[in-house]
């Protein structure tokens, strides 16, 4: 089991006094000191037009980071990849791959704010073929050796040679998914898939299920199955009192951040998104004595062990801990993944192990 650092930048919040700024330089200070406390990676969403998240360019961020630290790797969470050329996300990942001597992860997604593709004149009722079309050209950017063209239904270009290429051969891709189709497309690909544990039960009835179903369908399609990662939101709680904080805290980023984001996905013209539509009722209606630890890790030490071990046994080989959500204070999101890493994470076998006995 690995675990990483995670942050879909949530800022928009009744009331807020955190600026946008304050928010991003959190966010790279932490994923800095992810390092320092021996976490495996450090995952940063994109989203844009300052509605579900804050952060439009993880690339960015994620460079800063890979500058300031020399062991942990990055990845973003994701790139959003209909809205961004091929050909440029090749250049630009294959290029921190090099300078970083291969700490880099790339994953990608279709997505689920219509907004972000109206405001970008990006059809989000073809999201889906542009990303599966677009996932077949970074493959060849990274592994062609001559110079080469393509021409399909979304893009079209000749005599082009990408460089410079991965150090790592292959550089991982992680793709983003909440769907039966976007599973479908993992496994045809051969790449990583990255889960959200809700997704995983609107779409497959649980996170086991969907896990055995990318790993039946990958050997179908002849690839030996890649790793299962998901994100996880991250609160402990020793008393009522921060137990009753902490999932009011919780609600607050689902109704107030996530919610009027779900919503924009009902109104597409596309079945790939009409579990949205029941996902974002359900949503609607939660309320604090619904959160559960099959979507949030919450409570004591020990029901975190317990939570993470559920996780483990049901296919996850890698967490992203979401601790800097529903406007926590940045001294406690510290605390707390330092908690994790001490009190969690020496439970279970991974490489946070070999780094504890190095040191």
């Amino acid at each position: 089991m690995r675990f990483s650092y995670f942050s879909n930048a949530d800022n928009t919040y009744h009331g807020n006094p955190r600026s946008v700024g304050e928010l991003l330089q959190q966010i790279a200070e932490q994923a800095i000191f992810a390092e320092t406390i021996g976490m495996y990676g450090a995952w940063v969403g994109e989203h844009h037009f300052n509605e579900f998240g804050v952060n439009a360019s993880p690339e960015i961020l994620l460079t800063h980071v890979l500058a300031q630290t020399k062991r942990i790797r990055v990845m973003p969470a994701v790139t959003v990849w209909p809205l961004h050329h091929p050909l440029r996300v090749a250049e630009n990942w294959a290029t921190r791959d090099v300078l970083s001597g291969g700490r880099v992860d790339l994953a990608v997604g279709r997505g689920f704010d219509k907004h972000e593709y109206d405001r970008f004149a990006v059809s989000f009722e073809q999201n889906s073929a542009i990303m599966a079309e677009g996932l077949e050209i970074i493959r060849r950017s990274w592994s062609e050796q001559e110079r080469w063209s393509h021409h399909g239904a979304f893009y079209q270009f000749d005599d082009v040679d990408i460089v410079p290429k991965p150090v790592q051969r292959p550089l991982p891709i992680h793709v983003a998914c909440f769907s039966k189709p976007t599973v479908d497309l993992t496994c045809k690909l051969g790449y990583h898939m990255s889960i959200a544990p809700f997704a995983a039960g609107m779409s497959f009835g649980g996170v086991d299920k969907m896990v055995q179903y990318y790993r039946e369908g990958c050997v179908t399609n002849g690839h030996k199955p890649g790793f299962v990662t998901s994100s996880i939101f991250l609160h402990f709680a020793d008393t009522p009192e921060r137990e009753a904080a902490a999932r009011e805290r919780q609600i607050r980023f689902f109704k107030e951040n996530a919610l009027p984001s779900m919503r924009t996905s009902a109104s597409a013209k596309t079945n790939s998104y009409d579990y949205w539509q029941d996902m974002a009722a359900r949503v609607a209606a939660m309320q604090p004595k619904d959160l559960v630890s099959g979507n949030v890790l919450l409570g004591s030490s020990q029901q975190i062990v317990d939570s993470v071990a559920r996780f483990e046994a049901m296919g996850i080989e890698e967490l992203g801990l979401y601790v800097n959500i529903g406007l926590k204070d940045p001294v406690q999101t510290k605390e707390e993944m330092q908690r994790f890493m001490e009190e969690v994470a020496p439970h279970f076998a991974g490489p946070h192990r070999d780094l504890s006995i190095a040191a």
